[in-house]
Formats: structure tokens, sequence, C-alpha cells
């Protein structure tokens, strides 16, 4: 899956506030973090702001804070906010009679894996997120695959 920066950068801040929720975070601190302009990154924190899922003070000692509930907000909630996410019936070719068997057959494999993405999206929230860094710091480098106890039951 290939995200827009804008959304991968929305997810890391969000992950940031969220990892220290008393913690005023200046925009400034993650753009540094992750390589990001600034000033690409405050559009994206204002659209977190106006989304009610951080709150933002201006001045000296000002950034972001945290104001979800981790317990909730899911990978998916805040993916949807940049990236058009489709129901995999609509991703599909609705004219079936312009649809060749082959095109029918791609389109039903990816539309499966569509929803089995966005399931999984959805059921992992801040707070998973936050269980794995955790035990990504513990054990070392980084595994590229989640393990199957990293992610909620369903």
């Amino acid at each position: 899956m290939k995200l827009q920066k804008n959304t991968e950068l929305a997810l890391c801040s969000v992950l940031e506030f969220a990892g220290a929720p008393q913690r005023q975070i200046s925009a400034g601190e993650i753009a540094a973090k992750y390589g990001a302009s600034p000033h690409h990154l405050a559009k994206v924190l204002a659209q977190l702001a106006r989304s009610g899922i951080v709150t933002s003070a201006r001045g000296a000692g000002g950034g972001y804070r945290f104001a979800a509930n981790a317990k909730r907000l899911t990978l998916l909630d805040i993916i949807q906010m940049f990236e058009k996410v489709t129901h995999p019936a609509v991703a599909q070719n609705t004219d079936r009679a312009a649809c060749t068997p082959v095109e029918s057959a791609l389109g039903a494999v990816f539309a499966e894996i569509d929803a089995n993405a966005k399931a999984t999206l959805s059921s992992i929230t801040q707070t998973t997120m936050l269980r794995l860094i955790d035990r990504r710091k513990e054990d070392g480098p980084p595994i590229l695959a989640l393990e199957h106890s990293d992610l909620p039951e369903r």
C-alpha cells in the first residue's frame, strides 16, 4: 500500500502525540524528526486539529497535543482523512457488460484485498500501535511485518 506523504506525516504525528499525551510538541520538532517541510507538516496538523484529533496552542511553548481517544482512533480513521478510500463494491467495474472475465476476476481479487486491508486498518488503534512501538524499542530493529500477537482480536 502506497500512501501519500500527507498521510504518512499524519500517522507519524498522531503516534508522536499519542505517545506523549500530556506534552505539547512543536511542529518543528516533528518536522525535524521525520525530515518533513515544516510548512507541509503545518497543513497536515491543521487538518488533524480541525478534526479534533489534536489541539493546538500558539506562541512560545506552544505546539500540539493529542486530544482523541487512543483506544478508539484507528489507523483507518486517519488514513481516510487524507486518502480516497472507497468501498470495495465501488472500486470494481460497475459496468458488467463491458467487463471481460479476466477483468472481473482481477476486480474481485483486488476488492477482497481492499476489504481485508480496510478491516485490518480499522482494527488497529493508536493504543495498539503504541504497544507495538514500545515492543520494537525493546526488541531492537523493527520487523517489517506485524506479528499476529500485535493485532487486536476480532
